[in-house]
């Protein structure tokens, strides 16, 4: 991906993160990208293409980031743990990826072209915290018998929900953070 392609896909995530999908408008991109229409036009087609690219810009950036799960610990427990808790933090790239990731995903409802693409994305990363379950139940550091992918959904699911509240200042981050903790330990338990 080109430099300038990242550039625009940087500035559309903030618009959707700041102004909601609806309020993604071509020549609004533009002038938050620096860039003109006709270039956006160029490196993405249409709206349903920068919207496509944007969520995939999203993925990526959650990637990096999460990442870090896989950097301080071999441990699957571990690492599963890391990898939900980092999704709740008070850094500005995590917060807008959040809040963008929400916008995207409410407007599946009305947006059918984004569906299969949200759907692709939540069942990758539903299957990463589910092998990673897997992986600490059969070393025995988590309750035996739990079943991953069960497990993984309820997670992911909480993960979104107390991101919403967050970001909606419902509740603060460290509660927000002490619930997913909590659950983390009532969902896998301890070891087998």
């Amino acid at each position: 991906m080109s430099d300038r392609q990242t550039q625009i896909l940087q500035a559309a995530v903030r618009v959707i993160a700041r102004d909601g999908v609806r309020g993604l408008r071509v020549d609004k991109l533009a002038a938050e990208a620096g860039v003109s229409t006709a270039l956006v036009y160029y490196h993405f087609k249409d709206r349903a293409g920068i919207l496509r690219a944007a969520l995939d810009h999203v993925n990526r950036r959650a990637q990096r980031y999460t990442d870090d799960a896989f950097a301080h610990s071999d441990d699957p427990r571990v690492r599963v743990e890391q990898l939900l808790l980092l999704e709740l933090q008070d850094d500005d790239e995590v917060r807008e990826n959040s809040v963008a990731w929400g916008e995207l995903r409410a407007s599946a409802t009305f947006d059918t072209a984004l569906r299969e693409p949200l759907r692709a994305t939540t069942l990758a990363w539903n299957s990463d915290v589910e092998t990673l379950i897997a992986q600490a139940r059969d070393a025995g550091a988590v309750r035996r018998g739990i079943d991953a992918a069960v497990a993984a959904e309820h997670l992911t699911t909480l993960v979104e929900g107390l991101s919403e509240r967050w970001h909606s200042g419902s509740i603060t981050l460290d509660r927000a953070r002490e619930i997913l903790a909590d659950a983390i330990e009532r969902q896998l338990g301890g070891p087998a």
